[in-house]
């Protein structure tokens, strides 16, 4: 195996990384680079999760038990903010750095500084985010979508640095985005064609161009309740002469297309591991192309379904209702694909395939959800309920969350050169499995007889179904802690990876030796068929 890596080395005088502290603080290879956004999204995921077990605690019965509501509404708040942009998103970013430059057979990102700068941006932020907790009047308590007027006239005094925060996250993002952009655009192995890609370079390609158009719409969003708060300006101020709806038309412009930021590399994700299980070529590979890319389109027409109960005119809601319920379409494709790819196929269902099939499912049972929220008079009913609660979760816990784990069980013995304990990892899935439907489905249930999202305190008649919640939210949380035993043991003592890993695996990260050397493909691969796009 030695004279392998030798041949994947690059010839430049480093042939390893630095030793100690220094390696992390200033490397740029894109292997240390994701291994510290996935190790530090998995910190926010822990403690975004304590936030969660603290709001389901206080909702284990009526009445109020354990905090007040003041800090209720800073945990729904911080919870949300962490988990969107420092869980879900950093881990997706970790993934495209360890894997885009394998898949794509180029030796490094296209820009190695900017991409050590954009991971050591976010700590910082998000150590100011939660350093507010502790700070005179507490903590960001408007909820994660910090809606106008609450998030500036009504606002604790700690709002400045949740803005100054956003905007250290979505410089991140940008700078993350445009390398992602620049590597796959010109860094691509001889013979890579776009439609030779994988699919997962796809989506995230898609992806890159939704972060740079949508994230500087939020930093002009929390720009304009900066002014509003310290500079006397009324942007969302109706008593200045501003407008509060129109903060709502600007967030959710960035915040529709953000959520598909926050599913599409989850398709990708599915995408590389069913065909491996499944031991077939992907299922009509172009149209989820087409299918990715139309959904990234019409992410940006859909975003004032969220605002149906604002009063806005007949016209806008049947556009935004028809235009919601039309990006079905090619998220129904994509199910279609994923599923006809499994059909007669060899199935085995190691742990990263019971992930992706349960995504599948799941994932699907959030999409009818959303339809059903599509529909203009009964979102009346909808809105602002505990059904939205469990419809955003259903795509966002067993969607991009299993999608990552997924592709953490998938990766890791080529990442680590080790094999993760399969009885362990199936054990991880059933808890999570379990845990996330008792958790989130009876949800739909308490949203459909009217409990209201973001109290502390409901009527009697929830106290069943917020009792069961409560119960899988532990269930869940106390797995997820299990699936930082299993990774450690893998790291410390799997017993050793083959370089192909698993038999239908197709791809050039595949070619490479396990564990991926510190360097790999100096010298540029030829791509053929067979290791183009399983």
């Amino acid at each position: 195996m030695s004279e392998v890596v030798v041949a994947h080395h690059d010839d430049h005088h480093d042939h390893g990384p630095d030793k100690g502290l220094a390696r992390w603080l200033l490397t740029t290879n894109h292997k240390d680079i994701g291994t510290l956004y996935l190790w530090f999204s998995f910190t926010m995921f822990l403690i975004g999760g304590v936030m969660a077990l603290i709001i389901r605690t206080e909702l284990f019965q009526p009445g109020l038990q354990f905090i007040q509501p003041e800090f209720f509404n800073q945990m729904t708040t911080n919870h949300g903010l962490i988990m969107v942009f420092g869980a879900i998103m950093p881990a997706f970013v970790g993934l495209a750095n360890w894997l885009v430059p394998m898949m794509v057979g180029a030796p490094d990102m296209a820009l190695p500084r900017m991409n050590n700068l954009s991971f050591w941006i976010l700590p910082f932020a998000f150590a100011m985010l939660i350093s507010t907790l502790f700070m005179e009047g507490g903590g960001p308590n408007f909820g994660w979508t910090f809606y106008a007027p609450l998030s500036t006239t009504y606002a604790p005094d700690t709002v400045t640095y949740f803005i100054f925060g956003v905007h250290l996250m979505g410089a991140s993002s940008i700078m993350g985005s445009i390398n992602i952009i620049a590597t796959i655009l010109n860094m691509r192995a001889p013979g890579m064609t776009l439609m030779k890609m994988p699919l997962f370079v796809w989506t995230w390609l898609i992806t890159a161009y939704l972060l740079l158009a949508v994230m500087p719409v939020l930093a002009g969003a929390v720009t304009m309740m900066l002014f509003d708060i310290h500079f006397g300006t009324s942007f969302f101020n109706a008593a200045g002469g501003g407008d509060p709806v129109m903060f709502q038309h600007i967030f959710w412009f960035f915040g529709h297309p953000e959520v598909y930021i926050m599913i599409l590399p989850a398709f990708g994700i599915v995408s590389q591991i069913i065909p491996t299980f499944a031991r077939k070529p992907l299922f009509g590979y172009d149209s989820m192309v087409y299918a990715t890319a139309s959904i990234a389109f019409l992410s940006f027409i859909v975003w004032a379904h969220h605002m149906f109960t604002v009063g806005m005119p007949l016209a806008g809601q049947l556009f935004f209702m028809y235009s919601t319920m039309l990006i079905a379409v090619p998220t129904g494709v994509k199910v279609f694909n994923w599923t006809a790819t499994m059909w007669r196929g060899s199935m085995t269902f190691e742990t990263p395939m019971l992930f992706a099939i349960a995504f599948v499912i799941l994932f699907t049972i959030g999409g009818f959800s959303g339809l059903m929220l599509a529909i203009t008079p009964a979102d009346y009913q909808y809105h602002d309920t505990y059904f939205v609660v469990a419809h955003f979760h259903y795509v966002l816990v067993p969607g991009a969350l299993f999608s990552i784990i997924a592709a953490v069980y998938y990766w890791l013995p080529k990442w680590c050169g080790r094999m993760y304990d399969e009885s362990l990892g199936k054990l991880h899935f059933w808890l999570s499995f379990i845990g996330v439907n008792v958790t989130f489905f009876p949800q739909h249930f308490s949203g459909l007889a009217g409990m209201p999202r973001r109290i502390p305190d409901y009527a009697l008649q929830f106290a069943d179904f917020n009792m069961i919640s409560s119960v899988g939210a532990f269930i869940f949380g106390f797995s997820q802690v299990f699936f930082l035993y299993v990774l450690i043991k893998t790291i410390r003592s799997g017993e050793p990876a083959t370089d192909r890993v698993w038999d239908g695996a197709h791809g050039l990260e595949w070619t490479l030796p396990s564990p991926a050397p510190y360097h790999s493909f100096s010298t540029p691969p030829k791509v053929t068929d067979a290791e183009a796009h399983s």
